[in-house]
């Protein structure tokens, strides 16, 4: 069974709007009030992976979740017509898009039983998040269903909180090889909430049979928090043995190094050091917030990131002096996912790294570019134009909202999700 790395990345959902409901993420805070394109932010995503085909890499994907989410309304007793602003919007978040906090992910190679597992986020502190994990975990179960290769568990609970892979980072020699599973956790971020428990990790890496000695719990740093880094992956990614971080990401980082070189002493670690590119910087340009893969023709690293990074001086003068001396990352690629960037997630927030054959995963969640181009055809037709927060509450817009996303479930063979 060949195991590689599959992306599988969120489609935006023609509910994405701007109503910055997610403190501590600055981007989104700063653009609430904004007017949103939809249909431009899907076709975005789409691209993207449209250049990790090329690429000659593994590409799945999800749905867009069910929004406005009645059911959670319910349960708050209310509708779209009597709720408040505040929670209209929280129903209506497209949220589910930033794929990276679906679920916490170990590769068979890592876990006792020698299964992939998968946990779905809790995702608790926000509340227009929370309510997401009923709508993933079902995706999760269906796209994984194959009890031979997979192993699907449900959210840790409360009040422990789970962000999912923005907060977990894996070093290994190769995907397919056992390796290094490395949480990170938050303590404190100053005005900003740490989203991460560290029980949340302890637990997922208990669910998942990990061997603990190669299992780490890493502290994120109260700065970097503070700094609007409200995730690890807005200062920190990992890709097989190469660590690529901010110098301010961890709490403490030499100890951090020294404990992840004497598990694996072939990890390469590329620090930016914060006098070449700040924090501000490193949120601003979303740097870390980049897919770092393994290019199946070369096998060297590329680094897809957003057109953000490409137009700060600071950092794309330090990515260019990287590629051109002799550093693991050989190729920079920028794609534009300005949409998904207004709200606060980059690259990597739209996608879930998961380690597994394809061909053991269901079909109807692995991407072509024939399925992709019938996917642009549906958003194309019917995902709106563009949002603006006080239309949240018109019926025609909800109407409009959930009659694209069944067309959408429709020609991807999904119905049984709607």
């Amino acid at each position: 069974m060949a195991l590689v790395e599959i992306n599988f990345d969120g489609i935006i959902g023609p509910s994405h709007n701007y109503a910055g409901l997610s403190l501590g993420n600055l981007a989104a805070t700063s653009n609430a009030g904004a007017v949103s394109q939809p249909r431009a932010a899907a076709l975005q995503g789409l691209e993207k992976m449209r250049t990790n085909l090329r690429l000659g890499l593994a590409q799945g994907f999800f749905m867009p979740l069910d929004r406005p989410n009645k059911q959670w309304l319910a349960g708050l007793a209310i509708d779209m017509k009597t709720a408040e602003p505040h929670i209209r919007a929280a129903a209506f978040s497209a949220s589910a898009m930033w794929a990276a906090n679906a679920a916490t992910v170990s590769p068979a190679p890592d876990t006792t039983d020698g299964k992939c597992h998968l946990s779905a986020a809790n995702l608790l502190t926000m509340a227009h998040r929370s309510h997401e994990w009923t709508g993933t975990l079902a995706q999760l179960k269906l796209a994984f269903a194959d009890e031979r290769h997979f192993v699907v568990h449900g959210p840790v609970p409360p009040p422990y909180g789970d962000e999912g892979a923005a907060n977990f980072m894996r070093l290994c020699p190769s995907h397919g090889e056992s390796g290094l599973e490395i949480f990170v956790y938050g303590k404190s971020g100053g005005p900003f909430p740490a989203r991460q428990h560290i029980e949340s990790s302890k637990a997922i890496a208990r669910a998942h049979m990990l061997d603990p000695e190669r299992t780490l719990f890493i502290q994120q740093s109260e700065i970097a928090i503070a700094a609007g880094a409200f995730h690890n992956d807005v200062v920190a990614v990992a890709n097989e043995r190469v660590l690529f971080t901010h110098e301010q990401a961890f709490e403490d980082p030499e100890a951090a190094y020294a404990t992840i070189r004497a598990k694996m002493p072939e990890t390469e670690i590329v620090v930016v050091p914060a006098d070449r590119v700040s924090l501000a910087d490193a949120v601003q340009s979303y740097l870390f917030n980049a897919q770092l893969v393994t290019l199946p023709e070369s096998g060297g690293m590329a680094l897809i990131l957003p057109t953000e990074a490409q137009s700060n001086p600071n950092v794309w003068g330090w990515l260019e002096e990287h590629v051109a001396g002799n550093g693991p990352i050989r190729k920079l690629i920028p794609v534009d996912v300005r949409q998904s960037m207004a709200n606060g997630g980059g690259p990597a927030c739209l996608r879930l790294r998961v380690v597994a054959d394809p061909a053991t995963v269901d079909q109807r969640f692995i991407a072509d570019e024939a399925k992709l181009a019938v996917m642009a055809e549906v958003i194309a037709k019917h995902w709106p134009e563009s949002i603006a927060p006080d239309q949240l509450g018109d019926a025609a817009l909800v109407e409009q909202v959930q009659k694209a996303r069944r067309a959408l479930l429709d020609a991807c063979g999904l119905t049984c999700l709607a």
